[in-house]
C-alpha cells in the first residue's frame, strides 16, 4: 500500500507580483537547458524559489519549450522511497508513460534499490524525442541529508539524457560532485 501524494507539492508557485529585479541573473535563463545540473545556492530569504520561478517564466519563449516536473521538497522526503515517489509524480504529470518500472518497484511492498529506480526512469527518459526537454525542479534541496539520496542524484547526473535537466534551489552546496562538474562545465 502506498501513502497518498500531497499535491500541492508538485505545483509551481506563483511568481510575486512585488519582486526585486535581476537583470543579471534573469539574462541567464538561457543557460539553463544548456546543462545537467543549475544550482540556485544563498541563504534564507534571498529569493531562490522567486529566481527560479521567473527564469520558468521566461522559458515559455522558448523553443521547443520544455515539460517542467516541480517538486518542493521537505526533510520527510529523506525517506528514499517517498522522494523517488514524489519526482516520480513530479515527472509522471507532463510524461505519463515515464516510469512504469520504476513506479512498480517504489510500491512492490519492500524498500526499492534506489539504483534500479534511477537506471529505469533514466531509461524510459531517454526513450523521449530530445526535442521535447525536461526540466525537473527541486526546491528546497537543503532539506534532502540522507547520503544515498545525494549518491543516487549523483548517478542520475552522470547518465541523465541531454533533454533532461535539473534545477536545484538550497541554502547550501549539496555533496554532488559540484567542483567536477563546474570544471566540466
Amino acid at each position: 500500500m502506498t501513502t497518498p501524494l500531497h499535491e500541492a507539492k508538485l505545483y509551481q508557485p506563483p511568481l510575486a507580483t512585488h519582486i526585486l529585479p535581476r537583470p543579471q541573473l534573469l539574462g541567464r535563463w538561457p543557460e539553463l537547458l544548456q546543462r545537467p545540473l543549475t544550482l540556485i545556492c544563498a541563504p534564507a530569504g534571498f529569493g531562490k524559489t522567486t529566481l527560479a520561478v521567473a527564469w520558468l517564466g521566461q522559458l515559455h519563449q522558448h523553443s521547443p519549450i520544455p515539460h517542467v516536473a516541480w517538486l518542493a521538497l521537505d526533510e520527510a522526503d529523506n525517506d528514499p522511497q517517498r522522494f523517488w515517489q514524489y519526482l516520480l509524480a513530479a515527472v509522471q504529470r507532463h510524461l505519463p508513460h515515464v516510469g512504469q518500472a520504476a513506479h512498480a518497484l517504489l510500491t512492490a511492498g519492500q524498500t526499492a534499490d534506489p539504483t534500479a529506480v534511477v537506471t529505469t526512469i533514466l531509461n524510459d527518459l531517454f526513450a523521449q524525442p530530445p526535442q521535447s526537454p525536461l526540466l525537473i525542479v527541486l526546491d528546497d534541496y537543503h532539506l534532502i541529508q540522507h547520503p544515498p539520496l545525494h549518491e543516487a542524484l549523483n548517478q542520475w547526473l552522470n547518465a541523465a539524457p541531454p533533454h533532461v535537466h535539473l534545477l536545484l534551489t538550497s541554502r547550501a552546496d549539496p555533496p554532488l560532485a559540484l567542483a567536477r562538474r563546474r570544471a566540466r562545465r
